[in-house]
C-alpha cells in the first residue's frame, strides 16, 4: 500500500521489451537506501516489484496486464517516474490509501495558472471511471494523491501547489500528455457492494444487497 506522497522523481536509464511486457531499469537515489529484492514501488503510480537491485538503480517487470492499462508503455531511455515506497508499518498517513493498481489513463487537456496553483484538466480514457471520480474526492494522478477540484461530463480538475509540481513529473507534463489514474478504492469497494450480486442463497444475496430502502430503515438517510 502506498499514501501517494511521491518520495522521488527517478530516471529512466533503460528499457527492454517484446510484444506487452517490458523490464524497466530506473535510476534513483533516495529510496535507493533499504531498498531490497520483493519490495514493491510505486512507478508514476503503478505498484512493481524489485527484481534487482545496483548501487543506484533497480529494475521491475512489466506484464502484459500493466502494459494494456498504464501508460509505461510511452517511457523511453531518459524519462522521468515518480517513485515511492510501499508505506512502513508505523509511518505517517500524509495521502490516502494507494493500491497502485491502475484504474486506467487519461489525457491533460489544458494546464492553467491559478495565482499560487496551477489547475490540471483531465479527460480520463473509461468513462466508467467518472461514477468514482466525485468533487473534493480523492485521486491518484501518476501516483501523487490528490483532491479533485471539480467535474465536467467529460473530465476533471485537480490544483497542484508548486511544491508538489516542482517535485513530480507533473512538472514536465504538457497538455496532450497521459497519465495513470488511480480511483479511490473506498469509491470501488461501495460500488461492488451496492451491486453485487453474488452465488449464495437468495436470502443471503437478498441481505446483503444495499438500496436506498435498506438505508432508510437503518437510519443512513
Amino acid at each position: 500500500m502506498f499514501t501517494g506522497l511521491i518520495e522521488e522523481v527517478g530516471v529512466l536509464r533503460g528499457v527492454s521489451s517484446g510484444g506487452e511486457m517490458m523490464v524497466l531499469n530506473i535510476g534513483a537515489s533516495l529510496i535507493m537506501g533499504d531498498l531490497k529484492i520483493g519490495d514493491s514501488v510505486s512507478v508514476n503510480g503503478v505498484c512493481l516489484t524489485a527484481t534487482s537491485i545496483g548501487e543506484h538503480s533497480f529494475t521491475v517487470d512489466v506484464m502484459p496486464q500493466t502494459y494494456r492499462n498504464s501508460n509505461l508503455k510511452e517511457l523511453r531511455s531518459g524519462s522521468k517516474m515518480n517513485l515511492e515506497r510501499a508505506m512502513a508499518a508505523g509511518g505517517r498517513f500524509g495521502g490516502h490509501i494507494v493500491q497502485g493498481h491502475v484504474d486506467g489513463t487519461g489525457e491533460i487537456r489544458s494546464v492553467k495558472r491559478d495565482q499560487n496553483a496551477v489547475v490540471f484538466e483531465i479527460t480520463p480514457d473509461k468513462t466508467s471511471l467518472f461514477k468514482y471520480i466525485i468533487p473534493k474526492g480523492s485521486i491518484t494522478i501518476d501516483g501523487i494523491s490528490l483532491t479533485v477540484v471539480n467535474t465536467t461530463s467529460s473530465a476533471f480538475t485537480v490544483s497542484i501547489i508548486p511544491h508538489t509540481l516542482g517535485e513530480t513529473v507533473l512538472n514536465h507534463k504538457r497538455p496532450g500528455d497521459s497519465i495513470n489514474i488511480e480511483c479511490d478504492v473506498l469509491g470501488k469497494y461501495v460500488d461492488h457492494l451496492l451491486h453485487y450480486r453474488g452465488a449464495g442463497s437468495e436470502e443471503e444475496e437478498s441481505s446483503s444487497r444495499i438500496s436506498h430502502d435498506f438505508l432508510a430503515a437503518n437510519g443512513f438517510v
